[in-house]
């Protein structure tokens, strides 16, 4: 007979050899392609859910948004004025022939040209400098960040009324410190001469967006890797060609895209402007966002859609080629 100890041990290979056969059977459980769980599959059930969810936010923009607009739209083909709303017959593009035919047209449209160049330009090289310089580690870096970062917070209308006492020709600052620099012998009517008022306005705008600029741009620096830097010192690259090699071609994406938002912004940014002149003197600093407010005020609710849908074709067009003009080249490989 076999013994007590031999029994045992046989029993224990022939249940770890049942285990075994028993395990082979059960499949593994499946995972996604990166290891990880798998995905539950899209059902319409999922889909109904989804859109449920959905719904109220698409139906808020919807009746407060794409609604309005579309309304609007059909103004610039009528003829709706408040002075006679019992003919808002269709008039077709007489609208916006009226607005090419109006002789402050052609001012208009060169203050905005003013308006937008002239400040995106100095905006973009000074917030670039801010930028570059905050993103070193010095003491008190976290207050400068909030004085510099504390103007975009601020109305741009309360900026206007701000600018307006600065450059007030009988006690505003900007006069003072001119006249104690001795840059000027007499006080200047920034804003009542057509020379120099739409001067005054764009470099409130200057000083209101290079926050924008400072805080985009230093977001980007700011996921640069340091190795980068040490490899272009390894190499013997100086601060200059460092910038132009390592750190602009590093951003230029959000530099882009940042440029492209900020064209659109000043575009339909008339709060500064009235703040500060209302569009005056003599048309001499209204801009097209502007001019079509002034417009509406009259009671041309058609030539003030007409020029509204300019506006939107223009800045259309626009981020249209400016996309196309800075998309990244990809070299397509075999």
């Amino acid at each position: 007979m076999p013994t007590t100890s031999g029994t045992a041990h046989t029993t224990k290979e022939t249940r770890a050899a049942s285990a075994e056969d028993s395990g082979k059977g059960v499949p593994p459980p499946r995972r996604g392609a990166e290891g990880g769980r798998r995905k539950p599959e899209f059902t319409a059930r999922r889909g109904f859910l989804i859109a449920a969810f959905m719904a109220p936010a698409a139906l808020f923009v919807a009746v407060f948004t794409y609604y309005p607009m579309v309304a609007g739209s059909q103004m610039a083909f009528r003829n709706w004025k408040l002075t006679d709303l019992t003919d808002t017959s269709w008039v077709g593009l007489k609208n916006f022939r009226d607005v090419f035919a109006d002789p402050a047209w052609g001012t208009v449209l060169g203050n905005t040209a003013i308006w937008v160049f002239g400040s995106i330009v100095p905006q973009l090289v000074i917030g670039f400098a801010l930028a570059l310089w905050l993103r070193r580690r010095f003491r008190f870096r976290g207050l400068y960040q909030a004085l510099i970062f504390f103007p975009w917070a601020i109305s741009g209308f309360l900026i206007g009324i701000l600018f307006r006492w600065m450059f007030n020709s009988e006690f505003g600052v900007v006069n003072d410190l001119l006249q104690k620099a001795g840059l000027i012998d007499e006080p200047v009517a920034w804003l009542a001469d057509p020379q120099t008022a739409m001067f005054a306005v764009v470099v409130a705008n200057i000083w209101y967006g290079v926050t924008f600029f400072t805080i985009m741009i230093l977001a980007a620096l700011q996921s640069i890797p340091e190795e980068l830097y040490e490899a272009a010192a390894l190499d013997g690259a100086g601060k200059v060609r460092t910038l132009f090699r390592v750190t602009i071609p590093y951003i230029r994406v959000t530099l882009a895209l940042t440029v492209l938002l900020r064209v659109i912004w000043i575009f339909n940014f008339p709060d500064l402007i009235f703040g500060m002149t209302g569009g005056g003197p003599n048309n001499e600093t209204h801009i097209v966002t502007t001019w079509m407010i002034r417009i509406t005020q009259q009671g041309d609710y058609g030539r003030a859609s007409a020029l509204g849908l300019i506006v939107v074709a223009t800045l259309l067009v626009f981020a249209v080629f400016f996309l196309l003009a800075t998309r990244e080249k990809r070299e397509v490989k075999p």
